[in-house]
């Protein structure tokens, strides 16, 4: 049903040469979340309304690529011009490419020693973006059953499509449509 804004998070026109890792999860994800979400707050505060912990790594026991995904509610999203650059000496790097598949959000990675270890998604909180982003992240977390599954089947993508990152997008898209039909039978 909206697996279509979904999926269109990951599809970017820059195809990173980068193996595709999926880990098994990692504790200490929620406190790298945490220390960025202070970090951002610090210098965009006024700017934000509401900021989210997403992504796999936000789901407690689910295996996942090793990137902290923050999803960012902005009062006003033609503001960016204000509260994208305080975000430059944090590390974060602008990605404008990425409005060509998704116009409604401002989108920005940091990469250290070659590897990205954050992804900012920047939206107007009652976008359907914001909300399918937590509705999915939240099925996960209340169905650990389901959650497993996606990991096992990210493990599998992963083997079978190291060095393809849209055809490891594409194998989750019917996993991912079928938890977004279930988490929206809910509400």
């Amino acid at each position: 049903m909206y697996a279509h804004l979904f999926g269109r998070v990951y599809h970017c026109p820059v195809k990173p040469v980068i193996p595709i890792e999926v880990l098994p999860y990692d504790p200490h994800w929620p406190s790298l979340y945490e220390q960025a979400r202070r970090e951002i707050l610090d210098v965009i505060s006024p700017y934000v309304t509401r900021i989210e912990h997403i992504g796999s790594t936000a789901v407690p026991g689910l295996a996942a690529k090793p990137v902290i995904d923050i999803l960012i509610g902005v009062r006003i999203l033609q503001d960016a011009a204000a509260f994208l650059p305080p975000l430059y000496p944090l590390g974060y790097s602008y990605v404008p490419e990425h409005e060509d598949v998704f116009p409604e959000r401002r989108y920005l990675h940091r990469i250290v020693d070659g590897a990205h270890t954050h992804h900012l998604h920047m939206v107007e909180p009652q976008s359907e973006f914001f909300r399918v982003q937590l509705l999915f992240r939240d099925y996960l977390r209340a169905h650990p059953g389901e959650a497993q599954r996606y990991a096992a089947l990210k493990f599998h993508l992963a083997e079978q499509y190291r060095l393809d990152r849209e055809a490891y997008t594409d194998g989750k898209t019917s996993l991912i449509k079928n938890i977004l039909q279930k988490a929206g039978d809910l509400h």
